[in-house]
């Protein structure tokens, strides 16, 4: 099984612009120097790194749950995605990961555990576990 991806990217550094397009055409959309380093509007490959670790969290997370025999309403999971600069330039600092579960019968301390677990055994997590990652999970009421 394959997935893709692609950018276009027109011009330099500061003043260029591209596009991020995914195949399954669920997202086309632009980016440039001030939507990655700065404020501007449109995505970047950090948000879109973020967008996909957050996703298959929540799926991981959904799934070791369930296996253990609970019933999973719902789990949602933000991704804070912590670039800085260094001496060698910008890099993914750290991967900040809140989760927030709906499961009636598990306690806090089972979910926390799931989610530790979770942290680095999504297929997301381990693709990027050169990344420090901390986990905040919580049940949330339904």
């Amino acid at each position: 099984m394959q997935r893709k991806a692609e950018a276009q990217w027109n011009g330099d550094l500061k003043s260029g612009n591209g596009r991020i397009k995914l195949e399954s055409g669920a997202f086309d959309g632009p980016y440039s120097f001030t939507s990655r380093f700065e404020s501007g509007t449109g995505t970047n490959p950090e948000e879109l790194i973020g967008a996909a670790h957050a996703g298959c969290f929540s799926m991981a997370l959904g799934a070791a749950i369930g296996r253990a025999g609970h019933a999973v309403t719902s789990i949602h999971t933000t991704a804070t995605v912590e670039i800085t600069k260094g001496e060698k330039g910008f890099s993914i600092s750290n991967i900040a990961l809140t989760t927030r579960g709906v499961v009636p019968g598990l306690s806090a301390d089972e979910f926390r555990k799931f989610a530790e677990e979770t942290k680095t055994g999504c297929i997301v997590s381990r693709a990027l576990s050169a990344v420090p990652m901390t986990v905040d999970a919580q049940l949330a009421s339904a």
